[in-house]
């Protein structure tokens, strides 16, 4: 098995679980378990039984409930306190109990910690760590040592911290892991110790690396390069202070740079969807510029970098984003060149590559535009609303606002704050005016927006907002700042993102809202219909957990990619499937969007070739 020539040990749900702001239940435990184990680590630490009636009820729990495929669970504790034998140590009882099938012992291998904090001395610290070794490894549990603080000990005294080593390793430990507990130490320093260490004490080694100088994941891959065999980490890098070294660079750099197989075949196209599944549970937002699983990790911006990618990928990219299930995607800003503007039109599924004047005009009004404040970096449908604008010579109108009102009143003095707005618009020939109330004045505009277009529209009703961001864009002006609104809104099938500029905060809104309107409808006026006539379509089979609101997350997750068709069966099972047809040119960003979701259990895309 890969877990036994070379440990990826995971201790998310101890370590990482430390860090601020998480506070991770029973449930959420198992289900991260769950994950990590599909995702291949050989070793999953569950915390420390006995020391607090959670970890201790994890432990009791996963006997029943977790099925375990691919790793072992460990269970963490401290050797035996000071005085007293092995046998006589209720702690070492209670990682008995747990029924881990391995311990890890944590031991103080740094002098002065042994003096000053657990306040014995340095013959007895030696004695405590052999004796709850052997105590543990006769009760036929498998055993691994933390040395804790061992490289600010090894700076300190290398003569003890390397007696720390070989105590262990001559007790019967399986691996001594060697930790850089306050991580303060260097990658060279980290490399040099583990060579000296190896050399003179012959044991199996790890490596657990904080992050406090931001150095954890270089720590880890320098110690495997000097010979360390077991790599402990966190999912996301989570962890006290500052956080542990993350697994998913590191599992991704030992098999794509230093050719080393260290999970089981064909997981590692799962990191970003994993990744993203943990981030979920422990409910902090995935880091986009995190390196391999971010969104941003393989986003391009600058019109030189779309250049070459249009020529071949590689040149600005270290790997293929699928190889760990993320994606490249070109980013449409004021730096934009042709090559960026023509990769994200046949993203969307247009083909500018014949026309050279077409391409620069739309360059030239995006610059122009995001001169004054506009961004499509994240508005991909006002993006594509101005592209067609210059594909077919015309705007898409589905109606012409002409004028709006809208008035915010606190009544009765209460603090009751009430909005009420004025629209009138043209549809389809006829002139319309709306008035409605709203908890505010954006959304008594957008009641009234939709009021207005229903006798035209009706499908405006389907549309929801689902997200509104506000920025000012001139900070030196105060309150009388250039403000910039994106907003994001749903159908139940796909989000799409729009932007509006303006002086007035209301005016930008109202802009945002009228082309997410516009981009609603040309959606339901011609679905599917992206680019030239007669694309073929791609069915993607998706395997997801069967809970509510599974399919509007999973539809959501689309974005402004076109669905054209829809077909979910909803069996009285833990498991659902749905089948969601798009463009074959959007398949692949389909299925890695898909990837990321917690509810997605697999997407298999068929090879039909349907227009």
């Amino acid at each position: 098995m890969v877990h036994e020539t070379f440990h990826v040990f995971d201790t998310t749900l101890r370590d990482g679980a430390q860090r601020e702001g998480i506070n991770l239940t029973v449930a959420d435990k198992l289900t991260i378990a769950r994950y990590l184990d599909d995702f291949g680590v050989g070793f999953i630490e569950g915390g420390w039984p006995g020391a607090n009636p959670r970890d201790t009820e994890f432990f009791a729990r996963a006997r029943d409930e977790l099925d375990l495929k691919h790793a072992q669970l460990v269970a963490f504790g401290a050797t035996r306190r000071a005085g007293i034998s092995a046998s006589e140590d209720p702690q070492l009882a209670a990682l008995i109990d747990s029924g881990a099938s391995v311990v890890t012992l944590v031991a103080k291998s740094h002098d002065r910690h042994v003096e000053l904090a657990l306040r014995t001395t340095l013959d007895e610290n030696l004695e405590m760590l052999r004796d709850s070794v052997r105590y543990v490894r006769d009760r036929g549990r498998r055993v691994f040592v933390d040395c804790e603080h061992f490289f600010d000990g090894y700076r300190g005294n290398r003569d003890y911290a390397l007696a720390v080593v070989s105590a262990a390793h001559d007790a019967g430990a399986d691996v001594v892991v060697l930790c850089d507990t306050n991580g303060g130490t260097l990658p060279w320093k980290v490399q040099q110790t583990v060579t000296d260490v190896l050399e003179q004490t012959g044991a199996r080694l790890g490596i657990h690396a904080q992050d406090d100088i931001g150095c954890a994941v270089a720590n880890t891959l320098a110690a495997v390069e000097a010979g360390a065999t077991h790599v402990q980490c966190t999912a996301n890098g989570y962890g006290e202070r500052v956080g542990n070294a993350n697994l998913f660079p590191v599992v991704a750099t030992l098999e794509l740079k230093l050719n080393r197989r260290v999970l089981p075949v064909g997981r590692l196209a799962a990191t970003t969807r994993i990744s993203h599944a943990i981030a979920e549970i422990v409910n902090l937002a995935p880091s986009t510029h995190q390196p391999y699983v971010g969104v941003s990790a393989f986003a391009h911006k600058g019109g030189l970098h779309a250049s070459a990618i249009k020529i071949d990928p590689s040149l600005y990219q270290h790997i293929d984003p699928e190889l760990v299930g993320n994606t490249m995607r070109v980013l449409v800003s004021d730096m934009a060149g042709r090559a960026s503007v023509e990769l994200k039109a046949k993203e969307l599924g247009y083909d500018l590559s014949a026309d050279r004047d077409q391409v620069g005009q739309v360059v030239a009004r995006i610059k122009e535009r995001e001169n004054v404040g506009y961004t499509y970096e994240a508005a991909d449908a006002s993006f594509e609303l101005l592209l067609r604008e210059a594909v077919f010579g015309h705007r898409d109108v589905f109606f012409e606002l002409e004028s709006w009102r809208v008035i915010s009143e606190d009544a009765s003095g209460k603090q009751l704050q009430a909005a009420e707005a004025i629209v009138k618009l043209r549809a389809q020939g006829r002139r319309s005016t709306a008035v409605a109330e709203g908890n505010g004045p954006v959304n008594a505009l957008d009641r009234a927006l939709r009021q207005a277009l229903q006798h035209a529209h009706p499908d405006v009703d389907q549309f929801e907002l689902v997200d509104y961001k506000v920025r000012i864009l001139e900070g030196y002006r105060g309150t009388g700042a250039r403000i910039r609104v994106l907003i994001s809104v749903t159908d139940g099938q796909s989000v799409w993102h729009t932007v509006g500029v303006a002086d007035n905060i209301i005016a930008a809104s109202c802009e945002a809202l009228q082309e997410s309107l516009a981009y609603g409808l040309l959606q339901r006026s011609e679905p599917g219909a992206r680019g030239a006539a007669g694309t073929s379509d791609c069915t993607l089979t998706v395997t997801l957990h069967n809970n509510p609101g599974a399919l509007r997350r999973v539809a959501a997750s689309l974005g402004n990619i076109p669905v054209t068709e829809l077909f979910y069966s909803t069996p009285f099972s833990a498991q659902a499937t749905a089948r969601i047809r798009v463009p074959r040119t959007n398949a692949v960003r389909a299925r890695n969007k898909l990837n990321r979701l917690v509810e997605v259990l697999a997407v298999v895309a068929e090879d039909t070739n349907r227009s």
